[in-house]
């Protein structure tokens, strides 16, 4: 395994897996997810009793101390092209007095097991990150250069992370739930880390939690989201964002004069600039007021201008957007409150990545077209689906799905109409004629799990095609294949030619799949330049997760070893490993969808 991936992600498994069999954890700290002066300390505001002292971010690495108990740190920034931000670990919660906010007992919930759907939803079962090494997981979470380029090990470790399992042993509950809902975010699903978030009672929030909480009700632009955690998060945490968070909520509230006596207090000693303005339109918004943005000057976008703009309407310049990561297109094609015809770029990223589903991707287009919006192309996309979905012959059908699948730009936006175009395709029956047209209609059948309307083709494809291809890796029967049907597929000589990369993939998946004697595989890994038996930190860290039936660390593993652009970059020893432990944990039609998604993208 050459590529500085693989490098990154051996590192970060000898990382991770040090200290003594438990794990250790070794985060760099984060800027502040706020604007300049939001960490600034509150100046205590004159009045007889002053507002409590600010908790200042201790040095990196630095202990909690009696003046520091909590370790709390500002939470990070909203990502930015280049780099990759990340909470920063903190202790064990301070115990803080909620007692106004305390559930009775019946009612509360334990931090043995988070999670915000069950675990059974995502196939797996509640000890699916493992009893123990809670601390190690935790690195691997927050470590992880998300997004992926796999679209179905995307959707499977948003399930895992999602549900609820038990916190293993070595890291606090609400910690755990912060990893998971930061990790989230930076895969773009900005709804399953809110909603993570928010499977912890605030009473049991640790700093990290509130770090975190933050960014997700930002990312989803949802400044109400933030009124159950301002009131103890600023007993824990001095930065000032969290004051203009009890101004907000106040107005909320219907509040009037005590919002505003909280937001002259909160901005007491800061200078009016578009991060105060958009507070105060919040607060304007709620008491019917109005608050004019200008976006003139401001020379990035950080969470708290994004959130807050999102959530009151104001429209974002695209130079400042572009300026972003990539997930924010996911933050951006799930966002309720913008326009439809917003949301439809932003979603080619999002339905290639797994964070929109092909019934939302179609309810989207669908949407756009019945509206009054602008967006001409979208709307005539959208007017193609309604005929594509109409009565018409198998030749008029097959047709216009060609004109969908060649007009997107790039293989990303390319690959978002074979999501787009997932249950049309199960609509042309299969025929030698159109086996040109097969790979396409076969790739877009599989990016919803459509396995068994695809394998209907097995009848038209040729031997040793793209179709056939990626019907022997996702058939749902399993049959098993020889050496020379790999050879006969993969004949090119070049290392970078894609049919070449091609057939390594075929070779690894088929042989994780254990749907190719080991024998064969060895006869065609040399000469495919694939090492099978090659060992690292990684290769025997998930194989160990697989040998315990940790479905959930699998995949997190799965993700550590596929950290690159796109599937060009990913060793097909990669996806051996994946695969076969993947089908260890019993979850194979997860390991065929990955399989065959790569033959699709490459």
């Amino acid at each position: 395994m050459k590529s500085s991936r693989n490098a990154r992600a051996a590192a970060l498994l000898l990382a991770a897996l040090g200290a003594g069999g438990g794990l250790a954890t070794g985060q760099d700290r984060p800027e502040s997810i706020l604007p300049p002066g939001f960490n600034d300390p509150v100046q205590p505001a004159p009045a007889p009793t002053p507002a409590p002292a600010p908790v200042r971010p201790p040095a990196s690495g630095a202990a909690p101390s009696a003046s520091n108990p909590s370790g709390a740190v500002p939470p990070p920034p909203l990502p930015v092209a280049g780099t990759t931000p990340s909470p920063t670990p903190s202790a064990t919660p301070t115990p803080v007095d909620l007692t106004a906010y305390e559930l009775p007992a019946y009612a509360r919930r334990s931090l043995a097991d988070v999670g915000a759907t069950t675990a059974e939803s995502a196939g797996l079962s509640g000890s699916a990150f493992g009893r123990a090494g809670g601390r190690g997981i935790g690195t691997l979470m927050h470590e992880l250069d998300a997004p992926l380029p796999s679209r179905w090990l995307s959707i499977a470790l948003r399930r895992a992370l999602m549900a609820q399992v038990e916190t293993p042993a070595g890291i606090n509950g609400a910690d755990f739930a912060a990893e998971r809902a930061w990790l989230l975010l930076r895969m773009g699903e900005a709804d399953g880390a809110r909603a993570v978030v928010q499977s912890v009672d605030v009473q049991d929030y640790s700093p990290k939690l509130f770090q975190v909480g933050m960014q997700a009700m930002l990312a989803t632009g949802d400044p109400a989201g933030l009124c159950p955690m301002a009131d103890p998060a600023i007993r824990v945490s001095g930065e000032r964002g969290w004051r203009f968070a009890r101004a907000m909520c106040a107005a909320l509230g219907g509040k009037g004069p005590q919002s505003r006596a909280l937001l002259r207090e909160a901005r007491r000693g800061m200078q009016r600039s578009v991060d105060t303005l958009l507070a105060e339109k919040v607060v304007g918004a709620a008491a019917g007021g109005a608050v004019t943005i200008e976006w003139a000057g401001v020379d990035r976008l950080t969470a708290w201008r994004y959130g807050l703009a999102t959530a009151t309407g104001v429209e974002i310049p695209d130079e400042l957007l572009a300026g972003t990561r990539p997930q924010v297109a996911g933050w951006r094609a799930t966002a309720p409150m913008l326009d439809s015809a917003a949301r439809v770029t932003p979603a080619n990223w999002a339905a290639s990545q797994g964070v929109l589903s092909h019934a939302a991707l179609v309810d989207l287009y669908a949407e756009v077209e019945a509206g009054d919006g602008q967006n001409s192309a979208a709307r005539a996309l959208g007017r193609d689906l309604r005929t594509l979905y109409g009565e018409g012959t198998v030749d008029e059908r097959l047709a216009l799905l060609r004109r969908i699948w060649d007009g997107g730009e790039g293989r990303r936006a390319r690959y978002a109409r074979q999501v787009l175009t997932a249950r049309a395709a199960t609509f042309v029956p299969p025929s030698a004629e159109r086996a040109g047209d097969a790979p396409r209609l076969i790739g877009a059948m599989l990016t919803a799990g459509y396995d068994i309307a695809a394998a209907r083709w097995w009848s038209a494809v040729p031997a040793a095609s793209n179709g056939w291809a990626m019907l022997a890796l996702a058939d749902p029967r399993g049959r098993r294949w020889s050496a020379g049907d790999v050879d006969s597929y993969g004949d090119a000589d070049a290392d970078a030619d894609p049919q070449r990369l091609k057939a390594r993939m075929l070779l690894a998946g088929l042989t994780g799949l254990g749907r190719l004697p080991i024998d064969a595989a060895e006869q065609l890994a040399q000469p495919l330049g694939v090492r099978f038996g090659a060992e690292n930190a990684w290769t025997r860290a998930i194989q160990a997760a697989a040998d315990r039936g940790e479905g959930g660390t699998v995949l997190l593993l799965a993700a550590v070893g596929m950290q690159t652009p796109d599937w060009r970059g990913v060793p097909p020893e990669v996806l051996f490993h994946a695969c076969r432990a993947l089908r260890a944990t019993e979850q194979e039609g997860v390991a065929r969808m990955i399989a065959a998604e790569a033959i699709a993208r490459l």
